[in-house]
């Protein structure tokens, strides 16, 4: 027998073990990529699913669900236009077809209750309405999977979907019954399908795209900026690098005009069959419309931009109109430093020419969700730019590819990517199931004083509460929960009065993070001396991430801080 090792001749080049390697890597992946897709999927989807029952319902699931319902058991979406009804009515679909019923309360805060609470069967109700935001989860993984096959090739897209489902703050708004996860969803699957369409304008195309736009302005209404913007950043990125005459601009858009006419036509349907063909009168004509829900939604949030969220609270201070610096911070503390990383070396790989265009289309998608956010008055937490993740986490997909593979001829590049990884990969499982409250160490040991409400405390721990409570036998408790109506009996938790900042009651005593941080950020701003007595008497201890107990034996209560305090609640 011959020798194995094969002879060198000075016409041949001998096989480079490291290229070989890669070859090797990228056919398993090609070969098995649904099978990585469908098993990162299916693990993230248990860790969102876990968690379900873990916390009570936060600030806003309640009016969603409830609106939901009325769009599914009465036919008619009239408790607030505000928000589309395609995440809303996903979330009732499961109480709905649990046997879930309208309540008929005026406000839709109550009405949600009431329907959380009907039966006694809060939990198993509230993680059926989770479960409704989950498929949106699903397809934003699968835009992840296709926008990186289709442009970086399958290796870098099972980094992409990897990367992508360790992220915390998905994590965290794919498990609530909200409207967030869906606009991200929906957002990306109209700019890959636009992107699709304006490669080849086909009815199918023109279809899908005019589809996919339709849900994601049902999905939420910071669809009409993001999509128009994304787009904008792409034609940008296109005029500059392409440099196209006149006349072929002229041709392009010759070609997309037909296309463009059945998207549409297609969009205006959808959203018509979304709010069920409803017509009527609007704010700004006299003249009956298509679906009136949908003008009022877009007036009221224009008035919402002009008036503020009010209460947005950053480092320690609130504002009525925010900062136009607020989401770098966010972005900056909320997502994890090797995620960061890992992005900064997918925008270094950016810079060479062979770049792939889908990177930088990814890249372009992404400023087209931030910025017109700098520019927004409304800073409420990540969740409203969720759908920036999107497209970061092909760019980082693109950066951890280039380190893994060695493409600088610097050794340790790929164990850094390892590393990187390895690193997201243990921050997000040590995050479990706390992904709400998530923070990297950029942030401290006190996150509150950087960010508070649904990036840190949505009131999601009341169950937490009712839990410790029910094992210490309490009877009685002064809390706040600030989340505009709840259930105390359905959380189990016992009698309960107001908190008092200036005299805490006998007994029990609980705040949340959002509210004690908004009361001294008022006290602040009014140039207020005098302490609070929680400011001043050390927590016995601290429930989940966003509430912290005392209890104060009777006759052993501190004196009053203050007989006029001056400051007063405000909450979203």
């Amino acid at each position: 027998m011959g020798s194995l090792t094969p002879a060198r001749t000075p016409n041949k080049t001998a096989p480079n073990p490291e290229a070989s390697a890669e070859s090797q890597f990228a056919s398993w992946t090609r070969r098995h990529s649904l099978l990585i897709f469908a098993l990162l999927v299916a693990i993230a989807s248990l860790r969102i699913a876990s968690t379900y029952t873990v916390f009570s319902h936060t600030y806003d699931e309640p009016a969603h669900i409830a609106s939901g319902m009325e769009w599914l058991a009465k036919g008619i979406y009239r408790y607030e236009p505000l928000h589309p009804p395609l995440a809303r009515v996903a979330t009732a679909v499961g109480p709905f077809l649990d046997g879930g019923t309208p309540h008929d309360k005026a406000d839709m805060w109550e009405e949600g209750i009431a329907i959380l609470s009907a039966d006694g069967h809060y939990d198993r109700t509230l993680a059926l309405a989770r479960l409704g935001i989950l498929p949106f989860f699903w397809l934003a993984c699968l835009v992840v999977y296709l926008w990186s096959k289709k442009h970086l090739g399958e290796p870098s897209a099972a980094l992409a979907v990897l990367i992508f489902t360790l992220l915390p703050p998905l994590l965290a708004h794919g498990g609530l019954a909200t409207t967030d996860m869906a606009v991200t969803a929906m957002v990306g699957a109209s700019f890959l399908s636009g992107v699709n369409w304006c490669e080849q304008p086909d009815s199918i195309n023109s279809l899908m795209f005019g589809i996919a736009t339709a849900l994601a302005v049902l999905s939420k209404f910071s669809a009409l900026v993001f999509i128009p913007a994304s787009f904008s950043a792409a034609f940008i990125f296109y005029l500059l690098s392409e440099r196209p005459q006149a006349t072929a601009l002229i041709e392009l858009g010759r070609r997309l005009l037909p296309g463009f006419c059945l998207v549409i036509l297609t969009v205006f349907y959808v959203i018509w069959a979304g709010y069920r063909f409803s017509s009527g009168h609007v704010w700004f004509t006299s003249i009956r419309l298509p679906f009136p829900e949908l003008y009022a939604g877009i007036h009221q949030l224009i008035e919402h931009q002009r008036l503020g969220a009010g209460s947005t609270y950053l480092f320690g201070e609130h504002s009525d109109t925010g900062w136009w610096w607020y989401y770098i911070v966010v972005l900056g503390v909320k997502t994890p430093l090797a995620f960061l990383c890992l992005l900064a070396c997918g925008l270094f790989v950016m810079r060479c020419k062979d770049a792939p265009r889908g990177l930088w289309l990814a890249a372009m998608f992404s400023c087209g969700i931030l910025l017109p956010c700098l520019f927004s008055r409304i800073n409420l937490g990540v969740r409203h730019i969720l759908p920036i993740y999107l497209g970061l986490s092909i760019v980082a997909a693109a950066g951890a590819n280039a380190l893994i593979n060695r493409r600088p001829s610097w050794q340790p590049a790929g164990w850094i990517g390892l590393t990187l990884l390895i690193s997201l990969t243990t921050s997000s499982l040590l995050a479990h199931p706390d992904y709400i409250a998530y923070f990297n160490v950029l942030a401290g040991p006190h996150p509150e004083q950087v960010l508070v409400d649904s990036d840190l405390d949505w009131g999601q721990d009341m169950k937490r509460l009712a839990l410790r409570l029910q094992k210490a036998g309490a009877t009685q408790l002064a809390f706040t929960p600030c989340l505009r109506t709840t259930n105390f009996t359905a959380l189990g938790l016992p009698p309960t009065t107001p908190t008092d900042f200036l005299n805490p009651s006998p007994g029990w005593n609980a705040i949340r993070l959002t509210v004690l941080e908004l009361m001294l950020a008022d006290k602040r701003s009014k140039h207020l001396k005098f302490p609070f007595w929680p400011e001043v008497i050390e927590p016995g201890e601290k429930i989940g991430k966003g509430i912290v107990l005392w209890y104060f034996p009777p006759g052993m209560l501190p004196a009053p801080t203050s007989t006029n305090p001056g400051v007063q609640i405000n909450c979203r």
